[in-house]
């Protein structure tokens, strides 16, 4: 019989185990292990059962749904809502006028209802097919094919002699920001734009090809919808939020801008595009401007079919809705580590964006479960459920204007998923001192479709090294947060385009037969994002690594053609710097982290941890400037923006580009004075960067 002192020994020691925190690590291990793909699969199926473009009830009603869940897991939620321009259609004509004996043809410009659709009744709650914010207008004239409606399109067209004055555009979407294709068209001189589906791209090449139902191609009768507005954010509030009462610019100052269209635009289906193509005469166009074998010749016009374009649209003031769940920091509570996805969509949404928002809902739905189980984050985790994205971004936009100054002192980092599921493959995109974490994040989670091996061996395999793109183009909600505050991000999905992409047919029966039949690729989604959210929650030293940056920088060539009075030694001796500064904070970062040197002393003094973790999170603001880019004020990054000519298109250094793309074309000295300004703007930056890095003033 024991005796009572080894009793209360054994019973000491049993109520320390119980009273030991739990290692963080262990509930990450945990987090990978609750995953429910048929929680996954209904959220998807409630979310897109019925059409919510922004502003729409339906969307509201959407947005209530993804409330009930962020509550029902524990997680403190509100709604932020927002009074935006939004643009809806009012009448839509279309005519082409063949060359004789071919009668003229009024095109339906509608989408066709598949055989035995489920979702048939609700398709009829589907906005007719536009582009949001086109110009009112009517537009009457001969044809010209311009390709995908690029610059350099144009400048082919110029050198075959060819021009679009006076004209109406067919230009095929692909390539670059349909926006972009309108502004193009109307610099060139057109009066009216039709953008279509080609086959070619869409379709799955003509021939013996299926479309859906039967296979994962858009219908001849399919028509990608879509925002035209060049810039992010509601146009009427540009720079500020748009709450109930504030600041309002007028619908005539919006056109002033030239973030709208000036000239009236609609989008067709590869049906009608094809016909519209087959009355066009003039040269042949270049091979690489041809369609799928089986297509007709195209050929660029002018005419002599004759298009009669015709399009009303307007501009409401209306409610949007941002859904905010907040798991608040038990030793950070003011830093934020940001989990965002947009819930609005054309149609249906079922890839674009509701796969993304299926897979916050189960992040949201496991943190719960975490919580239940003890876990508490070191630092704040905010769950962004996004609206209005797809007229430019407005929902994330107007709470990031809005909140910018917090924003700007308290973010860690900001963690986007749009469309999460369309096929096998994975991708992702971040800021370079992200990198490394999203690589250990997919080498924790298996591979969907093959359990022998993780989701990182799959990623490398496609792409052989593993390619991580870069946020310089416009197209996510990541947008505001890099390009205008300066935050590192992360976009990730198992997606690089879907063909049936903003159409009627982007619907829960695409997804359970093409896009993730079992929805383990959401499982997988969701399983990597919430790691890479728990990583940067709860790590005692924030695990950045800005080598990535400086080398990558290193790396970058500047296009200046010929023999030019530009100086880079500037830009060249700042990269320089900020990688010698990057090797210090790495080598303090590892110390603290593998309990060398340092550790010891910062365990003691929590305040020198803060400040090695601020460095870590401010270098990025360092590259943005309060001026902007050129004649682009709201895009403060200096390092990663949007291509000037295609919004889609992702550039580094944006400013040095736009510069030296315009002093190549002019060859004046004072083009190359200001290329040279933005080269000094740029290794300023990047030096700023260095200086917040090492932490010491000059």
């Amino acid at each position: 019989m024991l005796k009572t002192a080894a009793l209360l020994a054994i019973a000491s020691s049993f109520v320390v185990f119980l009273l030991s925190p739990v290692p963080k690590s262990t509930y990450h291990s945990l987090y990978t292990s609750l995953s429910d793909n048929a929680s996954i699969s209904h959220h998807l199926y409630t979310l897109t059962r019925r059409p919510h473009i922004a502003g729409s009830a339906a969307n509201a009603e959407a947005a209530a749904y993804v409330h009930s869940i962020f509550t029902s897991s524990d997680i403190p939620t509100h709604i932020t809502s927002y009074r935006v321009a939004l643009s809806y259609p009012v009448s839509r004509f279309l005519k082409l006028i063949p060359p004789p004996p071919e009668p003229p043809v009024e095109f339906e410009l509608r989408q066709e209802v598949y055989d035995d659709d489920p979702y048939a009744d609700a398709a009829k709650e589907v906005v007719p097919t536009f582009h949001a914010y086109a110009k009112s207008g009517t537009a009457v004239g001969l044809v010209v094919y311009v390709n995908y409606g690029r610059v350099e399109d144009y400048a082919t067209l110029r050198e075959m002699g060819v021009s679009v004055n006076g004209s109406i555009v067919l230009a095929r979407y692909g390539e670059i920001f349909r926006g972009d294709i309108i502004r193009n068209a109307y610099k060139a001189g057109a009066i009216g734009a039709l953008v279509y589906t080609d086959r070619k791209d869409y379709g799955g090449g003509g021939g013996e090809a299926r479309w859906f139902p039967d296979d994962r191609w858009m219908p001849p009768s399919g028509v990608q919808m879509g925002t035209t507005y060049n810039a992010l954010g509601d146009p009427t509030t540009p720079g500020w939020a748009s709450t109930e009462e504030c600041e309002r610019i007028s619908e005539a100052e919006v056109e002033e801008s030239g973030e709208v269209p000036m000239i009236p635009s609609l989008p067709v289906s590869g049906k009608d595009g094809e016909l519209i193509l087959m009355s066009i005469g003039g040269q042949v166009a270049n091979d690489d401007w041809q369609g799928s074998k089986d297509a007709p010749v195209y050929r660029v016009g002018p005419g002599p079919g004759i298009v009669n374009l015709s399009y009303t649209g307007e501009l409401v003031i209306g409610t949007i809705e941002n859904v905010i769940g907040v798991i608040e920091g038990a030793e950070e509570p003011d830093r934020f580590v940001i989990l965002g996805n947009h819930r609005d969509a054309w149609t249906f949404g079922a890839v674009d964006p509701n796969s993304g928002t299926a897979a916050l809902l189960e992040v949201a739905q496991r943190l719960g479960k975490l919580q239940k189980r003890g876990w508490k984050p070191r630092r704040t985790i905010i769950l962004c459920n996004w609206d209005a994205e797809e007229y430019g971004l407005l929902g994330s936009t107007e709470w990031v204007e809005e909140n910018r100054e917090l924003l700007a002192s308290r973010a860690v980092a900001y963690l986007n998923v749009d469309c999460a599921v369309s096929e096998p493959r994975f991708y992702a995109s971040a800021t370079p001192q992200l990198d490394e974490l999203l690589i250990q994040a997919t080498q924790q989670v298996q591979d969907p479709d093959n359990s022998s091996r993780t989701v990182y061996d799959l990623w490398l395999s496609s792409s052989n090294p593993v390619k991580i793109g870069r946020l310089g183009g416009g197209g996510s909600d990541f947008a505001a947060f890099v390009q205008h505050i300066g935050i590192p991000a992360t976009v990730m999905a198992f997606d690089n385009g879907f063909p049936v992409y903003h159409s009627l047919y982007d619907d829960f029966t695409w997804m359970k037969k093409f896009g993730d039949p079992m929805f383990q690729r959401h499982v997988a989604v969701a399983s990597v994002w919430g790691l890479v959210a728990l990583w940067l929650a709860d790590a005692e030293v924030l695990p950045f690594n800005y080598l990535s940056y400086a080398e990558e920088l290193q790396e970058l060539e500047i296009g200046i053609k010929g023999d030019k009075d530009i100086s880079l030694t500037p830009l060249f001796k700042s990269i320089e710097e900020l990688r010698k500064a990057a090797t210090i904070i790495n080598n303090q970062r590892k110390a603290v982290v593998e309990n060398k040197g340092w550790k010891s002393i910062w365990k003691k003094d929590q305040s020198k941890l803060r400040e090695l973790n601020d460095r870590l999170m401010m270098a990025e603001r360092a590259f943005t400037d309060r001026d902007g880019l050129l004649e682009r004020s709201w895009y403060k990054h200096l390092i990663y923006g949007p291509s000037k000519y295609d919004d889609y298109g992702s550039k580094f250094f944006p400013g040095i580009d736009d510069a030296v793309e315009m002093a190549n074309k002019l060859n004046t000295s004072e083009s190359w004075k200001l290329a040279q300004h933005e080269i000094w703007r740029v290794s300023r930056a990047v030096k700023h960067a260095s200086l917040v890095l090492n932490g010491v003033l000059t």
